[in-house]
């Protein structure tokens, strides 16, 4: 019996450790954004963000955006969101990532830029958040050294529903490991 009990502490506290160690992922709506996905100060991503959003971007507290879209992406307005960061004093990265053919390079850039302290904190996206949530996976895996399942749980809260994106991640951190 106390064998069992020290067993459930055990499993207890794991728990515990574990949840202390997750960021906390909130849903909230930005004028202009799509499925806006903040984990706490760190990042948020995001889907189709129009330019006029860029502004608010900046005074929710943001240093930088990173738009992941391909400029010719139905809806996609890179120019606009360009003159707009400028506008707002926000450091904008354009960083193409096309998900039926992802390309390591683009990723290469991803995590140069979302770990540059003067980025911090850092909004990125897309357009619906999937390629958004999967480099930030990615991130987590190489940078953070977080395993799979914990990583994954996170994107898939962020915005991450292609179970492809989820591989290449996987894939790609496998191959980047420090």
């Amino acid at each position: 019996m106390r064998t069992l009990r020290i067993g459930m502490a055990a499993v207890m506290l794991a728990v515990v450790v574990q949840i202390a160690g997750a960021q906390q992922v909130t849903k909230e709506n930005v004028a202009g954004v799509t499925n806006f996905n903040k984990l706490e100060s760190t990042i948020a991503c995001a889907g189709a963000t129009t330019p006029a959003a860029i502004a608010d971007i900046k005074k929710l507290g943001y240093n930088a955006v990173i738009n992941l879209r391909l400029p010719s992406e139905q809806g996609a307005d890179v120019d606009g969101e360009i003159a707009a960061a400028k506008q707002a004093n926000i450091t904008f990265v354009n960083l193409p990532f096309n998900a039926s053919q992802p390309d390591p390079a683009v990723v290469d850039k991803f995590i140069a830029a979302v770990t540059a302290p003067a980025n911090q904190p850092v909004f990125v996206h897309c357009a619906s958040a999937n390629r958004a949530a999967a480099l930030w996976m990615v991130k987590r895996l190489v940078v953070d050294g977080w395993d799979a399942d914990r990583a994954g749980t996170e994107a898939t809260a962020l915005g991450l529903t292609s179970p492809a994106l989820k591989q290449f991640a996987m894939d790609y951190a496998a191959s980047h490991k420090k």
